[in-house]
């Protein structure tokens, strides 16, 4: 539970070591850095623009060659392989694939090309397909469709957009140019949809009969061979040959760079990491021969990179506390709370001034969580699956680490209540021991019979148990609220926006659980004396509400008005404590649904076909609850949090120290000591 200590760094460096000194911070990941523009005429700033293009450019074809080769030869990835993380490399591996990048950009660029040539190929082939398909009606003429006659003839080679004989054709003519004599149709192919024809006119009619045709639907083909049809269609078959032959080449070519992959990725990773080198060297101020880098580290890492940057580059780093507006926030928390920074991230940093309240969050988190999943065979599965792909999956990414551990944890507080609520799979050892077993199950303790209680059977008690926990959440904000006035040395804060509400809402609590009619509900009462008791407190944090929660306006009446509506904010006290019923609902959703489904699964008795459908029914059933209720008691357990327990303390808004650090894809290079 802390927030690290800041420093500000100030590198400066000769010019020559920059590039150096830049890979150094990218690889350690430990300094954020930031825009540095003195107003000097020594100093000044470059820009790097132009190289970072040039270096995203060769990392998009690194991409592009990868994708293509992906596609001619799909790389092997088992279902878990997005739990595999990135490859590490040591300095000296880098250094040796960095050494061979550019014959690789050249490889990228072949792949490329080979791509370039395929898709060439196959417009080419998509071309001739369609002349193809356009001759094969005239396969049946003589002369090219070139065709324009004789000395004394003119030719019509076209088509009509319907069926036509060639009786028809002539027919239409004779009726619109009776005068014209010696016409000849002859018909070269004939379906429901076209009618191509061969056509032969003497010359000093040509003009006449071609309006004719005209008239009657003649148009000529959109494709025209310039050769006899037959003669085309074997010269298009044996451009689709050749085509096919270069397409196959090239699918070799590339299939053959296959074994460059892992050089590939590693290309595109390379020019990343350079272009946002020279991103960050747009914040640097240089002169002729040194630099200036300034940043945030924290102060756990200082010391080290001070001493390293100052022994192999002779540079001078100065190292001043960081407390301003401006200064990033770490967390530093321990193992068993460190996974839920992301909940709390996914909210808001905490501001700088204030206590990090992942600690506290955590014990309730998973035990809220575990309330509500409230299963031990699915905690079990939870805890294993988790368990067993941070054990297998060593270079997991950190964000997925952390949600793999939050989850173990939420599984091991799954199965300890499962355990005391008696819920394993829901009643499955009952259900299977008197299915298949014809006998009551033994009374074992968590997996048969509860250690504690059975909520679905004591609902009521789970109600009240669930009540009493939201109430101990709630005033363990306060508590937060309280350490963060006392850091601040406002301690009659503490009575005023603390102490005051412990009393209010514990007097009311202690009144209410005094009266008779709360028997039936919490299952017992409290003396009358505690009916006192509570009024005294209630009434003393009501007072205390009323007089200074208005207390920052000077005007009694404004500061009246303040602490009425302050006080009347125990209303949503009461709203809060009621939302906390959810953890008996889910809960109660998780058991119920489980012994549905083991009691479907029963329907079929003790015979092999039973055996095969429970066994069906148990998996996808089972497997549908874990996830469906797995779901739900992560979007409520986050709820509580952020709106229950965050509402009563946290401020929040804290920056997220986010440090100069390798963001690649494939590969990341760890910084060895």
């Amino acid at each position: 539970m802390a927030i690290l200590k800041m420093q500000r760094i100030d590198i400066y460096a000769l010019i020559k070591y920059c590039k150096e000194i830049l890979e150094t911070l990218q690889r350690r990941g430990v300094v954020e850095i930031e825009n540095v523009d003195l107003e000097d005429s020594v100093f000044f700033k470059g820009d790097t623009s132009p190289l970072q293009a040039q270096y995203n450019r060769s990392a998009a074809v690194a991409t592009e060659a990868c994708e293509i080769l992906t596609r001619y030869v799909p790389q092997k990835k088992g279902l878990l392989s997005s739990f595999k993380g990135r490859e590490q490399l040591t300095a000296a591996e880098y250094e040796k694939m960095v050494d061979g990048t550019q014959d690789t950009l050249r490889i990228a660029y072949d792949i490329i090309s080979y791509q370039k040539n395929i898709d060439m190929n196959e417009a080419e082939k998509i071309k001739y397909e369609a002349q193809l398909e356009a001759i094969k009606p005239w396969l049946s003429l003589d002369v090219p469709m070139t065709f324009s006659g004789t000395a004394a003839t003119t030719a019509f080679i076209g088509k009509f957009s319907e069926k036509k004989t060639s009786t028809d054709i002539m027919t239409r003519l004779a009726e619109l140019i009776p005068e014209v004599e010696g016409i000849d149709v002859e018909i070269i192919h004939s379906d429901e949809n076209q009618t191509c024809v061969f056509i032969l006119a003497m010359k000093k009619d040509a003009e006449t009969v071609s309006d004719a045709l005209r008239r009657i639907g003649f148009e000529y083909p959109s494709y025209i061979s310039p050769v006899c049809p037959q003669e085309r269609e074997k010269q298009i078959f044996r451009h689709l040959s050749n085509r096919d032959g270069r397409i196959l080449e090239a699918q070799n070519n590339i299939k053959a760079c296959a074994k460059y992959y892992p050089k590939l990725e590693f290309l595109e990773d390379y020019f990343i990491m350079k272009a946002e080198r020279y991103k960050v060297f747009d914040d640097i101020s240089t002169s002729r021969s040194t630099f200036i880098l300034s940043g945030y580290i924290t102060a756990k890492d200082a010391p080290a990179l001070k001493q390293y940057l100052e022994e192999h580059y002779d540079a001078v780093v100065e190292l001043t506390d960081a407390d301003d507006a401006e200064t990033p926030v770490a967390l530093k928390n321990n193992k068993f709370a460190a996974p839920t920074e992301s909940v709390l991230a996914s909210y808001s940093f905490p501001e700088r001034h204030e206590a990090d309240p992942t600690s506290v969050m955590a014990i309730f988190y998973y035990i809220f969580f575990g309330m509500m999943f409230s299963d031990a065979g699915y905690g079990i599965v939870m805890a294993l699956a988790c368990g067993i792909m941070l054990k297998k999956f060593k270079n997991m990414e950190a964000g997925m680490k952390r949600a793999m551990k939050m989850f173990f944890w939420c599984g091991v507080s799954t199965t300890v209540w499962g355990l005391l609520f008696g819920s394993f799979f829901g009643d499955a050892v009952a259900v299977i021991s008197n299915t298949f077993f014809h006998s009551p199950p033994p009374a074992i303790p968590g997996l048969v019979t509860p250690i504690w209680f059975n909520p679905v059977n004591n609902p009521m008690q789970m109600l009240m148990f669930s009540f009493l926990l939201g109430i101990i959440h709630l005033f363990a904000g306060l508590a937060i609220m309280a350490y963060n006035d006392i850091r601040h040395k406002q301690y009659m804060a503490v009575i005023y926006d603390v102490v005051s509400w412990y009393l209010l809402v514990g007097g009311a609590i202690l009144a209410l659980l005094s009266l008779d009619m709360m028997g039936n509900i919490a299952g017992f009462v409290l003396p009358p004396v505690f009916l006192t008791i509570g009024g005294i407190m209630a009434g003393v944090g009501a007072v205390l509400i009323l007089l200074f929660a208005g207390r920052e306006s000077k005007n009694p009446v404004k500061r009246l008005l303040k602490g009425a509506y302050g006080l009347y904010g125990a209303t949503g006290y009461l709203s809060d404590i009621l939302s906390y019923s959810r953890l008996l609902a889910l809960g109660l959703a998780t058991g119920v649904i489980a012994q549905v489904f083991n009691q479907i699964g029963s329907m079929m008795g003790d015979g092999i076909i039973g055996v095969i459908m429970f066994t069906l029914i148990f998996i996808i059933g089972h497997g549908l609850n874990i996830g469906i209720n797995a779901l739900g008691a992560y979007v409520h357990t986050n709820r509580l949090q952020f709106v229950e327990f965050f509402g009563k303390f946290y401020t929040g808004g804290g920056r997220e120290f986010k440090p100069f650090k390798i963001n690649t894809k494939h590969y990341t290079v760890k910084e060895e000591n």
